[in-house]
């Protein structure tokens, strides 16, 4: 019997490499379900290739013209994640959520009491609403698997040898540096947009190249761990490794330090994901030049002070989680559209999060979905006005 699957956000770089993995095996897989916000012509050339039988387009307006196009199609399409009822009879086997930003997190909580398995690689959903995904998980029995590179190498090696995070000593997770690794902080002032997307190792969307280029990716992937893990922060540290062959490290209590070492290419935790058999990735050859130069360093904070917003978070859960992601989100997209300079995103940030009016959110306990897009959108008027105020 073939494995049914359902990815949403399949016309991003997560969504198609999973693609492109299930068609070497499609006598093994079905997908049932199939998302995206607006790229609805690449959805519909998926769903015709993969014979898929239900799909959401989450942008109201390119939905309103498709139904009125697509009538006499066989395929069913909706407009959000409310009628997953409807799709589903009984639980699938694995779900992969690769939608961007806050706006997975609706999505994943949706999805999980009609998924045995669900893949993340969605990190704002982690970050923000942890707790929520964490109670829904264990009500209905679902697994969880993060798709990071970062994350995924320490769930594996954690899975595989049987450990739990209260054996973990320290863990590292790695960082390539960035396209700027290396420069002083003071003389980025004028760089071009070319240039911080510009990232050595990795092919990303601009949004996350951006996040690598500040590496405040790697703040989020610190509270991704300790959230996922249950690994204190004290635990937890960043080094800078620019070949981007090794994802993490582990020492653990006995003695033992472990490293999951892997090209730089997201099918490998992808199809692993799957928990696909035999792998097609076994002819992957060891890059012996990598591993004998691995160039580990840890970070000049005074390059990378946004690095510095991981003694700002709180120990619990809180929804200042929430409001780091959104100012980021927001600062990140000035500069893509050429509002400010590179080095503002994190001036701007400090600033902006040093607020009484944003400070008080490390008090609060998110309890509900709605307190966290309420905090966003609060977040982003406080934003807005601040840098009006700031002639920004």
């Amino acid at each position: 019997m073939k494995k049914k699957i359902a990815i949403l956000g399949s016309t991003g770089s997560i969504g198609k490499c999973l693609l492109n993995i299930i068609s070497k095996d499609k006598k093994n897989f079905e997908i049932v379900l199939l998302s995206a916000n607006t790229n609805h012509r690449l959805l519909f050339k998926q769903a015709n290739k993969f014979k898929v039988k239900n799909l959401i387009i989450t942008n109201k307006n390119i939905y309103n013209k498709i139904i009125k196009i697509q009538k006499k199609n066989k395929i069913n399409i909706y407009n959000n994640f409310n009628d997953l009822n409807l799709i589903f009879d009984n639980k699938i086997y694995y779900t992969m959520n690769s939608i961007v930003g806050i706006d997975g997190l609706i999505p994943t909580l949706n999805i999980i009491k009609y998924t045995k398995n669900i893949a993340v690689a969605n990190k704002e959903s982690i970050i923000c609403g942890w707790n929520l995904i964490r109670k829904k998980l264990f009500l209905h029995q679902t697994n969880f698997i993060p798709v990071d590179s970062e994350h995924f190498s320490i769930w594996s090696l954690l899975n595989s040898k049987n450990y739990k995070p209260l054996d973990v000593d320290k863990l590292y997770l790695t960082a390539s540096g960035g396209p700027f690794y290396k420069k002083k902080l003071k003389s980025l002032n004028n760089v071009k947009i070319a240039d911080a997307l510009n990232h050595p190792t990795w092919k990303m969307g601009k949004k996350i190249s951006i996040d690598s280029a500040t590496m405040i990716n790697k703040v989020f992937e610190i509270i991704e761990a300790k959230k996922i893990f249950n690994i204190s922060y004290d635990k937890l540290n960043i080094l800078i490794h620019p070949k981007s062959y090794v994802h993490s490290i582990l020492k653990f209590k006995n003695g033992l330090i472990n490293l999951v070492a892997h090209n730089t290419s997201m099918s490998i935790p992808i199809y692993n994901s799957l928990n696909m058999k035999p792998s097609y990735l076994s002819n992957t050859k060891i890059n012996i030049d990598k591993l004998n130069n691995l160039d580990f360093a840890y970070p000049d904070v005074k390059n990378f002070p946004l690095i510095k917003l991981l003694k700002e978070i709180p120990t619990n859960d809180s929804l200042f989680e929430t409001v780091i992601i959104t100012i980021n989100d927001y600062l990140v997209n000035l500069f893509l559209n050429n509002k400010i300079k590179f080095t503002d995103i994190s001036k701007l940030m400090f600033k902006i999060i040093n607020t009484n009016d944003l400070k008080r959110y490390k008090l609060i306990y998110p309890n509900n979905i709605k307190m966290i897009l309420k905090t966003k959108k609060v977040t982003e008027n406080f934003i807005n006005k601040f840098l009006n105020l700031k002639n920004v």
